[in-house]
C-alpha cells in the first residue's frame, strides 16, 4: 500500500478506483493521492467531455482531463498545461 503524497494517509485503492471511474482508463496506480485529497468533476474536460480531477487545496479546476493532456503531449511533444488558455489543439 502506498501513502498519499498530500496528507500521508494510506491510500484505500478500492475507494480511489471507484472515485476515478469517470477518468476513463486511469486507476489508482496513476495517482499518488488518496480519495480524500482529490475531487472528481464529471464532464469537466472541454476536449472530450470526460471527467477532470482537482487535488485538495487547489482552487482552479482543470479544463482538460489527464488523458487528453497526455494525448496532446504525445501528438505535439509539448505540454499544454491544464487550462484552455494554454491548450492549442
Amino acid at each position: 500500500m502506498q501513502t498519499c503524497h498530500n496528507c500521508q494517509a494510506v491510500i484505500d485503492e478500492y475507494t480511489l478506483d471507484k472515485q476515478l471511474e469517470p477518468l476513463r482508463e486511469l486507476t489508482v496506480e496513476d495517482f499518488n493521492v488518496c480519495a480524500d485529497c482529490v475531487t472528481v468533476i464529471a464532464d469537466g474536460c472541454v476536449a472530450c467531455g470526460g471527467a477532470v480531477y482537482v487535488p485538495r487545496g487547489r482552487s482552479e479546476t482543470p479544463d482538460v482531463c489527464p488523458a487528453c493532456r497526455h494525448t496532446h503531449i504525445q501528438l505535439t511533444g509539448t505540454d499544454p498545461g491544464w487550462n484552455v488558455d494554454s491548450l492549442s489543439v
